[in-house]
């Protein structure tokens, strides 16, 4: 039996998502409706014109769900309802429907990892005796040692210390995260019942799909005795197809949980998707994205690969295959918010230890703002290759990190949990300027909940908007361009073009398709490249049509991205014919 909810947009095909360009709303710091200096829901309707403009596909909204907020949201106290902060129930229902009357798709977060620690079920398994059914839904253990007073095992928390914390009556509960958000037990029926009542909530109200945050870690390796991990507290990046047998991280029971979702989201006119965040080697994250699990995974990768040619190269191959592996195609990512922004990152030297340069607020070493601003447009070429594009907010501004946040604003848990010496990831999270003054930058009419640097308004869509060679002009028209070649015959093909050394080149689209193929070029050296002959540039990350010496010239400088193609009507280049 199939679903059809009301609220969709007019226009859709199954598939929608292959080649989608897919917006992040950090919900916080989008838009504040209401002056509390917290992001909210309306906020975000209120600026979907934005969006539209920009010309993305879909949005995808971080937590907006009840939460004491001991980690930005991503500590859910009830998975269908809505935090006071962020609206109401009917300002969601508000922007669903006013997000489908403009053609964006809307996908929400899911948690299924953990929950928070004032969840009705954790107050339940805390009252509760060791061994009930309340504290089944949760992994409690014994401690070691005489009394109990050691934790069940050596395994680390991902934002500091132990990952696991002792109760009034002497047993011991896990958290990969905060100790404020204890981890489920996916063994357990009553789990799965529940997130499953939780998918068809917010499928019945009409939302496109779930991005699905740590979908590597549902399952764990609890019989005893508890194997030690020697502190590690990430997923192995280079297991082997077969995996690494690590006890809570990308184990092979998460697929069971994904293939029964997968059957919900198919039973839905049209289907619904599925995106997870799974942190986990190449070999092993296409075996998220089978025909019947989820539709994508996220390609931190791409996200992580210096400014080198080579391994850009090798990063998309790679991605490329492991995606067609499995029938799909790859997502590229370059900013979310849990790093670094790119347009920062790409202007640190290599290898930059990034805990260490935002505990010296950003001074040590010193970045270089105009080379990683031109870098970042560079960057352009996530948006010609095949596969969807997540964009996070601010990005199409060039927003750079705030690394200077001072210490008494800070409010992700790593700062704590870590002795305060890891600052953690406010400095992406900052919100956003909509105007050039004004309070907050016209993030609202207050203040806001992290502080804006001064002169936040510079990088603002006012500040830039119809300003030629601005960031948000080059996103607007990459992404209608991007359009026009999308769909068109062969457009999922990707060929690698002669190209020297530094550089990449690629072709993609048919042949016979009316805008001709789409040709990127990039160079990632340090000196200017000639262009083919008779190529005409549709855009290029630096230099106008009147500059004598960029692309509109023939010549391509360092750390620039053009794109080539014919225009309608214009006759084929000698190798196309």
């Amino acid at each position: 039996m199939t679903r059809s909810t009301p609220q969709q947009p007019t226009e859709t095909t199954d598939d929608w998502w292959r080649e989608a360009v897919v917006y992040q709303v950090y919900v916080p710091s989008f838009a504040d409706s209401d002056g509390d200096g917290m992001g909210d829901l309306r906020g975000v309707a209120d600026r979907l014109g934005h969006l539209a403009g920009l010309g993305v596909d879909a949005l995808w909204l971080t937590p907006f769900y009840p939460s004491p907020w001991a980690d930005g949201g991503y500590d859910v106290s009830d998975y269908r309802g809505v935090d006071p902060r962020h609206g109401t129930l009917g300002d969601f229902r508000d922007l669903l429907a006013r997000a489908h009357g403009h053609g964006l798709k809307v996908i929400v977060d899911i948690v299924p990892n953990h929950c928070s620690d004032r969840h009705p079920w954790f107050a339940e398994a805390l009252a509760a005796e060791p061994g009930s059914a309340a504290r089944d839904r949760f992994h409690f253990r014994d401690g070691t040692g005489p009394d109990g007073g050691e934790p069940p095992a050596d395994w680390q928390s991902k934002f500091g210390g132990g990952a696991w914390t002792r109760t009034p009556d002497g047993q011991w509960y896990m958290h990969i995260f905060a100790a404020e958000q204890p981890d489920l037990n996916w063994e357990n029926p009553e789990v799965a019942a529940e997130f499953e009542r939780t998918l068809r909530f917010w499928l019945d109200l009409g939302v496109d799909g779930f991005r699905v945050d740590v979908a590597h870690g549902l399952r764990k390796d609890l019989a005893p005795p508890l194997r030690d991990t020697c502190g590690n507290d990430a997923a192995p990046l280079n297991s082997p197809p077969e995996g690494d047998d690590h006890p809570f991280w990308d184990r092979d029971g998460v697929h069971e949980i994904y293939r029964s979702w997968r059957k919900i989201l198919d039973s839905y006119e049209p289907p619904r998707i599925a995106v997870a965040e799974a942190g986990v080697s190449a070999a092993r994250l296409p075996l998220y994205t089978r025909p019947d699990e989820l539709h994508q995974a996220f390609n931190f990768f791409h996200l992580r690969c210096g400014w080198d040619a080579a391994s850009f190269r090798r990063v998309i191959d790679e991605s490329l295959a492991g995606a067609r592996s499995v029938g799909t195609l790859p997502t590229w990512v370059l900013s979310n918010h849990d790093v670094v922004r790119h347009a920062t990152r790409y202007g640190l030297p290599e290898g930059t230890d990034f805990a260490e340069w935002l505990a010296s607020d950003g001074h040590r070493p010193a970045p270089d703002h105009g080379l990683g601003r031109r870098r970042a447009r560079a960057a352009l070429l996530t948006l010609a290759l095949p596969g969807t594009a997540y964009l996070y907010q601010g990005e199409e501004l060039g927003l750079p990190e705030v690394a200077d946040l001072p210490a008494d604003a800070l409010r992700d848990p790593m700062w704590e949990r870590t002795g305060r010496t890891h600052k953690g990831r406010d400095g992406c999270r900052v919100p956003l300027p909509w105007r050039l003054r004004g309070p907050s930058y016209g993030f609202g009419p207050g203040g806001s909940w992290l502080p804006q640097p001064e002169g936040w308004g510079a990088h603002s869509a006012e500040a830039q908007a119809g300003v030629d060679g601005s960031f948000l002009e080059l996103y607007r028209t990459a992404l209608r361009l991007r359009r026009g070649f999308r769909g068109a015959p062969g457009g999922e093909r990707l060929e690698w073009l002669e190209a020297g050394e530094g550089e990449l080149a690629f072709r993609r689209g048919g042949r016979d398709g009316s805008d001709g193929p789409l040709e990127c070029r990039v160079n990632l050296s340090g000196r200017p490249v000639p262009l083919p002959a008779g190529a005409v540039p549709l855009l290029a990350s630096e230099g106008g049509p009147d500059d004598p010496h960029g692309p509109y010239a023939g010549v391509l400088p360092p750390d620039t991205a053009v794109w080539l193609g014919r225009r309608p009507g214009a006759a084929p280049s000698r190798d196309e014919g």
